[in-house]
Formats: C-alpha cells, sequence, structure tokens
C-alpha cells in the first residue's frame, strides 16, 4: 500500500516569504509603540528632529528644495517634505512615520543582503536582528537621517554582493545623499571591482551622479558644505558632552553595538573573523571590508553617540547568520534585544517630565516672560525663549541669562555636566547659584525622562 507523500514542513509555516512577513509585522509593532512620545515637542525625542522636519515643512510650503543646511546631505528631508504638504505647521508625526517606513523597508533589505552573501538563513537572521536591536528601534521612532542611511547602506551592500556593481554605485550614492558615511561603502566597491577597472569607473561615475540628484544643493553650495564637514569632523573629534570619560573609541562603539545586538554581537565577530580569513565568496569580500573600513571611519571620533554603529548592524547580522550550525542559537539569543527593545517601549507610552514641566509653566509663569532654556527641553508657545548654549568640550562659558526671569533645566543636560565638572567648572557653578526651584519633577508613575525644574530667578 503507497503511503501519501510527505508534505513538506516548510509549508506547516507558510515558507519564508511569511517569515519575513511576520519579522516585519514584529518589527512595525516595536516602531509604532510610542511614536507620537514628545510631541508636539520636537526636542525631547531626539533634538536633531529641529533639523529635518521644519527644513522639510519649509521645502513644500514655498522656500524651495535649497534647505540652506550642510551639516547632512538633504535626501532625508527630500523624503519627509511630501508628506509635510497638507500640514498647516511641521508635523513631526509624519516625518516619524516616514522614518518607519524606511526602517521597514531596511529589515526587508537586511533579509536579502543575508539571503544574498549565505543563504536564507542567513537572510531571516540579518532581518530578525534588524527587527529587534534596540538602538535601531529608539532610533526609528525619531524623523533623523540615521535610519536612512543604515537602509542605503544595506540595498548597496546587497546590490554588491549580487555583483551588479553599477547599481550598488548608484545606491552608494543614495546612502551619501542620506548622511555623509556612506561614503565609506567605496571601499567595498573598490574591493570588488579592482581590476576591472571599466565597471569600477561606471560605478563610481553612478554613485557621483546619484548623490548629486539626491542632494543637490550639497553640490551647488560646495562652500559652505565643506565647512559644514570641517566643523562637524573637528566637534565629533573633541568629543561631546557626555564621552568626555569614555573609553577608547573602538572599546566605546563595541559597547553600544553590544548595547543593540545583545550576545548576537559575538557570533557576529566570529563570522567576521571567517569572512576576513577566508575571502572565500562576494560577500565575504564586500561585508569584511565594509565592517572594516567603517570601523576605521569611527577610530577618530571622541563623541560615541549609539546611532553611529547602525550601518554596520545589517551586515553584522548576515556575518552571523554565516555561521549556519549554530543559527538556532542565534536567533534565541535576539530575545535579549527584543526585550530591551519591549522595555525602552514601554517607556515611551509615558508622558515625558518636560512635558510636566510645560504645562506648570502654561499654568504658573505669566505669558510674554522671558524663559532661559536648555536644550532638548519645552516651552509652551507665547514665551519669549533664551536658549542656553549646550557646553562642549573646550567650550564651557557660563551662561548668560540676559534678564531672563525664569530658567528651566533638565538633568539631560545637567546631570552630564555634573558627571563631568572638572571639564564644566564655569557650568556646575551655573547649577549651584541657582535658588531653590519654583517647580522640580522625576520621572515616576505614568511619566519618563530626566529630571526639570524650573526656577524663578528675578521678580517679574
Amino acid at each position: 500500500m503507497a503511503h501519501p507523500p510527505r508534505s513538506n514542513p516548510e509549508s506547516l509555516w507558510g515558507g519564508p516569504r511569511t517569515a519575513l512577513a511576520a519579522i516585519v509585522g514584529g518589527a512595525t509593532a516595536l516602531r509604532l509603540v510610542g511614536i507620537q512620545y514628545g510631541l508636539p515637542y520636537g526636542s525631547l525625542l531626539d533634538p536633531d528632529e529641529q533639523n529635518v522636519v521644519p527644513r522639510a515643512w519649509r521645502m513644500v510650503h514655498g522656500s524651495g528644495l535649497d534647505p540652506h543646511f550642510f551639516d547632512w546631505p538633504t535626501l532625508t528631508m527630500y523624503a519627509v517634505a511630501p508628506f509635510q504638504a497638507w500640514e498647516g505647521g511641521p508635523s513631526y508625526l509624519a516625518g516619524r512615520l516616514t522614518i518607519v517606513a524606511l526602517a521597514l523597508a531596511g529589515v526587508a533589505a537586511a533579509w536579502w543582503l543575508g539571503e544574498r552573501s549565505y543563504g536564507r538563513t542567513a537572510g531571516a537572521v540579518a532581518a530578525a536582528l534588524v527587527a529587534v536591536d534596540s538602538t535601531h528601534v529608539a532610533i526609528s521612532h525619531a524623523a533623523v537621517t540615521d535610519v536612512p542611511l543604515t537602509t542605503f547602506v544595506t540595498i548597496a551592500l546587497a546590490l554588491l554582493v549580487s555583483g551588479r556593481l553599477e547599481w550598488g554605485g548608484a545606491a552608494i550614492g543614495i546612502a551619501t545623499a542620506a548622511k555623509y558615511p556612506g561614503a565609506v561603502l567605496l571601499v567595498p566597491l573598490v574591493v570588488l571591482a579592482w581590476k576591472r577597472w571599466r565597471r569600477l569607473a561606471i560605478s563610481l561615475a553612478l554613485a557621483v551622479v546619484a548623490f548629486a540628484a539626491a542632494s543637490p544643493y550639497v553640490v551647488v553650495d560646495a562652500g559652505s558644505t565643506w565647512s559644514a564637514l570641517r566643523r562637524i569632523q573637528a566637534e565629533h573629534r573633541r568629543g561631546w558632552l557626555g564621552f568626555e570619560h569614555d573609553h577608547w573609541s573602538w572599546i566605546a562603539f563595541t559597547q553600544r553595538l553590544w548595547d543593540g545586538m545583545g550576545p548576537v554581537l559575538l557570533l557576529a565577530a566570529v563570522g567576521l573573523v571567517l569572512a576576513l580569513a577566508q575571502r572565500r565568496t562576494r560577500a565575504d569580500l564586500v561585508l569584511g571590508s565594509f565592517v572594516v573600513a567603517y570601523a576605521v571611519s569611527l577610530a577618530p571620533l571622541h563623541s560615541h553617540f549609539p546611532r553611529y554603529v547602525l550601518p554596520l548592524v545589517p551586515a553584522l547580522g548576515a556575518l552571523a547568520g554565516r555561521l549556519r550550525a549554530v543559527a538556532p542559537v542565534t536567533l534565541l539569543l535576539l530575545v535579549v534585544p527584543l526585550t530591551w527593545s519591549i522595555r525602552d517601549d514601554a517607556r515611551l507610552t509615558r508622558t515625558d517630565t518636560r512635558i510636566a514641566a510645560a504645562h506648570w509653566i502654561e499654568a504658573h509663569v505669566p505669558e510674554g516672560s522671558r524663559i532661559a532654556a536648555e536644550s532638548s527641553t519645552a516651552v509652551p508657545p507665547g514665551y519669549d525663549v533664551l536658549s542656553i548654549p549646550l557646553p562642549l568640550p573646550g567650550h564651557d562659558a557660563r551662561p548668560d541669562l540676559d534678564g531672563a526671569c525664569w530658567a528651566l533645566v533638565s538633568g539631560a543636560v545637567a546631570d552630564c555636566v555634573l558627571a563631568a565638572s572638572d571639564r564644566y567648572p564655569r557650568r556646575a557653578a551655573f547649577y549651584a547659584e541657582l535658588p531653590r526651584p519654583a517647580f522640580r519633577t522625576l520621572a515616576h508613575d505614568g511619566f519618563s525622562g530626566p529630571w526639570v525644574a524650573v526656577y524663578r530667578l528675578y521678580p517679574g
């Protein structure tokens, strides 16, 4: 008697498309929870949102496509701008949802990169890692440039691994138009196309054309671009507030990777070593050279922001997936960053302490009063705001309150200053001399964020 043929076990789960859909679905949930955190203020979740969203809004409300801002290229602003067209003012929520869409595209691109590199299992590992990496999840909530950069880096790497050098060159230009570090992708392009000079030249030309098309005013106003690049590099080589006592850059950035990936980083490191040692495939050459080149580009930096390591995550996910024999263990270890991401999302469902302070100001401070406010605070409309400059290494000026009757201070800045009071003695003295606060709150039930205080300086 003939036995019925056994069904494909894969069909019980729906196959790779169902797996990818499940990963993208989980990634969507992680990124939509808390998406309205800190709104309507654009300075609380990530202050850099204020450099993207208002400029994108102005582009579609009469100011033209020139952002007059070249700390970053303009592609992210161009991506956000169309969804600002029907808004009466800058919509941070619309900007954030645009970034979420790009983040989900990045999850799918990570599957493509892993699959083209080392097979379907590696694709699943890479996509799942990007989906739950706690840094990627956190930055996906903000309308800033780092997630678009990571997504386009992933696409460019997948094209290079596939041997599509010319398309890869165009993707490199687009990644660099999202943020300047995308130019590091030129290293794996040159490694892969070495001695194939014609294809290399065409790929490089396409990279330049794509970059110019996606960020035209960076090229048109090259003088301003160069000035911004020199200033930014100088600032980040000196360091930034909060990183004064960090370890050497590679140690600090390895810690940032661990904070996002958890123990999967160890397996990715093994995969990287094997890729560099064996160099058997295009994927070994592309991913190995990219990770090394990007790590070298981070070495001079003394400002160790977690978002700076994001472009490494998809490549490291594919390299972790290279170890097929331990893939089930790798996927199991992703529970660690998943729990971190869920914990962080839970915080984003609460009211920020700085919004509580804004409500107190509205109720107790006369409208029109001059308020000296630190960055990353929230001042309601109707007040004369005097910005208190952010102290940086080598810049420890005592704040000039210039007749302000009130001061708004938060632990987001003050705690960093006081932890490095030897570097910022003038600013630390400023905090010590403030009067007793008229209002002060900490994170507690229903609230998250730093402590925040409002001080009455003079009668007014």
